[in-house]
């Protein structure tokens, strides 16, 4: 079997690794085992917070769809209960939306979910 080098593919390895490691400070962007260790650090971080992220939408919107209700004399839960009663199924990145952008449309729902709350 003839001799591999690899010559090649270790550079476009490492080459790889020190174009991830753009933008940090020191060592960490020039030495390859510093870079290595810090990208692999910031690729964990990124495909964690890319979960995390949605968490944190999430709230966000429980948080507007609350104030947006309560305005309406209804708590989150309530608000939420009484379109499940009615059959809407509406999510809440498009409720939040509404509380915030068409508070007149946000109204029409809240009158909705009181009405089969009464029921």
């Amino acid at each position: 079997m003839p001799r591999v080098k690899r010559g090649t593919k270790a550079r476009h390895r490492r080459k790889k690794i020190m174009k991830l490691a753009k933008g940090n400070v020191g060592g960490r962007r020039k030495q390859y085992r510093q870079a290595r260790e810090t990208v692999e650090r910031g690729l964990v971080y990124a495909y964690r917070d890319r979960k995390v992220r949605k968490r944190n939408f999430r709230g966000l919107w429980i948080i507007r769809i609350n104030a947006a209700a309560r305005i309406h004399g209804l708590s989150y839960s309530q608000f939420i209960h009484g379109l499940t009663e009615s059959g809407i199924a509406v999510d809440r990145k498009i409720l939040a939306d509404l509380a915030v952008g068409d508070p007149a449309g946000f109204e029409q729902f809240a009158q909705v979910a009181k009405a089969h709350l009464a029921a």
